[in-house]
């Protein structure tokens, strides 16, 4: 009988050893998905940027905000600095923590976002594009104000941005201050104003102030001058 109830168990300890792989395997896949849905350039985490080289990166905010507290609340976090500063690095790193938490997360750079709900206008499957970019829990923006946005542009970009007020997160990078945003929206201060008024209401802004980390070797090498800083970071 101790033989029987000895195979017993640990037949029983097998089937659940098996139980459990299982759903390792499946949380694996599911994860997976995630990431090929989110479309991120490249996959860099916290680990990987060297705040070192960045020192006016506070290492405990941002681990705070990979602690996704703010998507619960439907806030936002805007990263603002000149190029190459690691702003899309920091981006992309939140929102594989996200994934971590099995949170949708949808990546994009504004310019290619419009040129999709432009063309989506045309072929009249605008609203199921839309959704594309309202239903996940974080939404990044990448790149806004590199490029200049025309009107309708513009608009297509507020749509989105307002759809998505106090209903889910957007995670924003841009190279300009916020007194520049009218420059990107062709001089519109309106359209500006209304949508900083949305993205701020609830949001995280962390100013990036620094030398371009790509550009850092040559630099160093005397091939490319260094960035003369100001008082905003730009």
């Amino acid at each position: 009988m101790l033989s029987v109830k000895t195979g017993q168990a640990h037949y029983s300890e097998f089937l659940l050893g098996l139980l459990e792989e299982e759903v390792r395997a499946a949380d694996v896949r599911a994860q997976e998905m995630m990431l090929r849905l989110a479309s991120f350039p490249f996959r860099r985490t916290l680990e990987d940027f060297d705040f070192s080289f960045q020192p006016s990166v506070g290492q405990k905010q941002l681990r705070e905000l990979a602690s996704c507290a703010y998507v619960e609340r439907a806030e936002n976090v805007i990263l603002l600095g000149p190029p190459g500063v690691g702003k899309t690095h920091l981006a992309v790193a939140l929102g594989l923590a996200a994934i971590g938490k099995r949170l949708h997360v949808k990546f994009t750079t504004v310019a290619a976002m419009v040129a999709v709900l432009t063309q989506a206008l045309k072929a009249g499957t605008y609203p199921a594009r839309l959704r594309t970019y309202l239903r996940p829990s974080v939404l990044i923006l990448d790149e806004i104000g590199f490029l200049p946005l025309e009107a309708g542009q513009a608009s297509l970009l507020f749509e989105v941005i307002s759809r998505r007020y106090e209903r889910g997160s957007i995670v924003l990078t841009s190279n300009k201050s916020y007194g520049e945003w009218a420059e990107i929206f062709s001089g519109d201060e309106v359209i500006a104003t209304a949508m900083l008024d949305r993205l701020l209401h609830h949001a995280t802004t962390i100013t990036i102030k620094g030398q371009s980390y790509r550009l850092k070797d040559k630099q160093r090498a005397g091939l490319v001058a260094r960035r003369k800083e100001n008082k905003e970071g730009e």
